[in-house]
């Protein structure tokens, strides 16, 4: 399958349903790390679970919507990249991210996410990709500066995790029009 450079030992690959046990081993790895920052249903413990996870993902890739592709650094699953959402008649989606502790500060993230907005508004010819996270993830919020976006809002109080509600950043960036 296709692989796709992102520094000289890291690459971006479609992250797929017989990834699961590779993918439940670097949930492991990253679980506690990015808990706060991802939905709970992501951060599974069993490789059912992240089997469950691939295959969700697979399905809507299926229908033109969200994808998943891992991040390996010397041949490890060490993170990721998504689209969160991806309408294609609308025009926009949403990327996200995760990395395990041990891949950062690499800029691994930051390239990984240029080729999904890239391919987003050049290949596909979507007119707006959002960026979301929380108000206190300054790692996420630097990822959305460095791909040229604009913190468009906060939306208080609108993500619930871990039994609190927190406020989420709006970040954008758009063709021109």
């Amino acid at each position: 399958m296709f692989a796709r450079p992102l520094t000289e030992n890291a690459e971006l690959r479609p992250l797929e349903a017989w990834h699961a046990e590779e993918f439940a081993a670097h949930l492991d790895r990253a679980r506690e790390h990015i808990r706060p920052w991802v939905g709970p249903s992501f951060v599974t413990s069993t490789v059912d679970g992240a089997r469950a996870t691939l295959v969700r993902y697979a399905a809507a890739t299926a229908q033109d919507g969200a994808r998943l592709y891992g991040i390996w650094a010397d041949g490890l699953l060490v993170g990721g990249v998504m689209f969160v959402t991806f309408d294609a008649g609308g025009g926009s989606c949403e990327i996200g991210c995760w990395l395990e502790p041990a891949a950062e500060g690499r800029g691994l993230v930051t390239a990984a996410c240029r080729v999904l907005v890239d391919w987003a508004l050049q290949d596909r010819g979507l007119v707006r990709v959002e960026w979301r996270c929380r108000a206190d993830n300054d790692r996420s919020s630097a990822v959305a500066e460095r791909l040229g976006m604009t913190l468009e809002g906060v939306l208080r109080r609108a993500w619930l995790n871990g039994g609190r509600h927190h406020d989420k950043q709006v970040w954008a960036i758009t063709t021109p029009g």
